[in-house]
């Protein structure tokens, strides 16, 4: 027999609050008062605790901001967190502050892809992420190999555009640190607005973001991003690249004019042979006195014709101006940013909230978008400087299952609440280690902060 009851001894979350040690001890409380306007109201939740809340909500699992009923039912993790969850009307305000219908007034009216610039209250967030970003990155990391690709979040909002595969919704651009598995920036877009439109801007943003000890830049990115400004830029500003260009037909017409000897063996597949050349070609818009760009042909053979279809070879190409690797190797390079921005994209999609978009209007769900980011980022860290190594590599759907979901029975003895909880006892030594680590990285950024005031 099932029976109601409203009880504050008892939790289903006992890991749970790690996510909120891990935001406090990387300091964005405090970036959050800085960055982000005050409450309306002097009796409400200020901006920083809804931020907090949205944050927690994604990492347990919620994926609406309706979710936020769950926790607020677990009266024993509100009182592990020292406070109530705000409604679900209250975090929805929230996210509308972030929408202004200012942004759209420079947009004409035969425009139909555009990317608005952004508000005061996302540039606010992105501030509040480039601190994380400076805080939670490895002061060791001197090199940052950016992946950038932008994804499409399904929506059937009246709102939402067809993009380029013929799926309404949106196409958020993504820049993420591939060695510290960080979300550098995102650039919220309509799902009309192809990701070859301005990536400049979104590449631009991630830079900015990486922490001043970074001293060596990359960048991989798929042919949206063979861009001639972007290419430019990134010469100019001595950040080496690997990116696929665009196959036009007087490229096409260099990779099929190469002699058979030139084409080198890569691999071969089960059904196709993989071959690649570098090729000397240079694109109509590329400046004269510029220096020439690297180009590395690639050729899939298939092993034989499908039945009833003549196939012939395919050509892809990546433009570079890493002179620094060989040909094959430059290729394998630029192919390993699947494993990285495909895979945070998968991540927040699938295992956090961006997937849901939370309403009708962009700002908020640009919002949405963002915070989902800030949430990946506070996972990372947590992985990466508190937990055992184990959990380096662990997606949130893993840290659910063994640290956040905990049962356990609370007891308040001479004002300090106790927790017993029925796991083994490496679980709980790990949690209990993790808690250190974390409040001694408060502590430090504390001292830090005090000695340069």
């Amino acid at each position: 027999m099932l029976e109601l009851t409203d009880r504050e001894d008892v939790t289903a979350r006992v890991g749970l609050p790690l996510v909120l040690e891990t935001m406090r001890a990387l300091g964005l409380d405090e970036a959050a008062r800085a960055h982000l306007p005050g409450p309306k109201r002097q009796r409400g939740f200020t901006a920083q605790e809804k931020l907090e809340a949205l944050v927690t909500l994604i990492a347990a699992g919620g994926d609406r901001v309706e979710d936020v009923r769950v926790l607020a039912e677990d009266k024993g993790l509100e009182m592990l967190l020292g406070r109530s969850f705000p409604s679900p009307d209250a975090l929805l305000d929230f996210l509308g502050q972030f929408h202004d219908p200012k942004c759209w007034e420079d947009r004409s009216p035969e425009k139909k892809a555009y990317v608005p610039r952004e508000s005061e209250g996302l540039r606010a967030l992105e501030a509040i992420n480039r601190d994380l970003v400076a805080r939670g990155a490895e002061r060791s990391a001197t090199l940052a190999t950016i992946d950038h690709d932008g994804t499409i979040i399904e929506s059937h909002k009246r709102e939402a555009t067809l993009a380029y595969e013929g799926t309404r919704g949106y196409q958020p651009l993504v820049a993420v640190w591939a060695e510290q598995q960080l979300v550098l920036a995102d650039e919220f877009r309509d799902g009309n607005v192809a990701g070859g439109e301005d990536p400049l801007s979104s590449v631009k943003r991630a830079l900015a973001s990486l922490p001043p000890w970074v001293t060596e830049r990359r960048l991989r990115a798929d042919s949206a991003s063979y861009f001639t400004p972007l290419l430019k830029y990134l010469v100019a500003e001595k950040v080496g690249f690997a990116i696929s260009a665009d196959m036009t037909k007087e490229l096409r017409k260099c990779c099929i004019a190469m002699s058979s000897e030139r084409w080198i063996a890569l691999e071969t597949r089960e059904r196709e042979q993989v071959d690649f050349a570098e090729v000397e070609f240079t694109p109509g818009n590329w400046p004269r006195n510029a220096a020439p760009l690297r180009y590395v042909a690639l050729r899939f053979t298939p092993h034989q014709c499908e039945l009833f279809e003549a196939k012939g070879p395919r050509y892809h190409a990546i433009v570079s101006n890493r002179y620094d690797l060989e040909a094959a190797d430059l290729v394998r390079w630029h192919r390993q940013k699947a494993g990285t921005i495909e895979h945070v994209h998968r991540v927040m999609k699938d295992e956090l909230g961006a997937g849901v978009l939370p309403g009708a209007r962009f700002g908020a769900n640009a919002a949405w978008f963002r915070i989902n980011s800030l949430t990946f980022n506070v996972l990372t860290v947590l992985k990466r400087r508190a937990l055992p190594p184990r959990y380096r590599d662990a997606r949130p759907k893993r840290l659910r299952y063994e640290l956040f979901t905990l049962p356990g029975k609370l007891a308040i003895h001479h004002s300090q609440i106790s927790v017993r909880v029925p796991a083994e006892e490496r679980r709980l030594r790990e949690i209990v280690e993790a808690r250190g680590r974390l409040l001694a990285m408060r502590e430090e950024r504390r001292a830090v902060s005090t000695g340069e005031q």
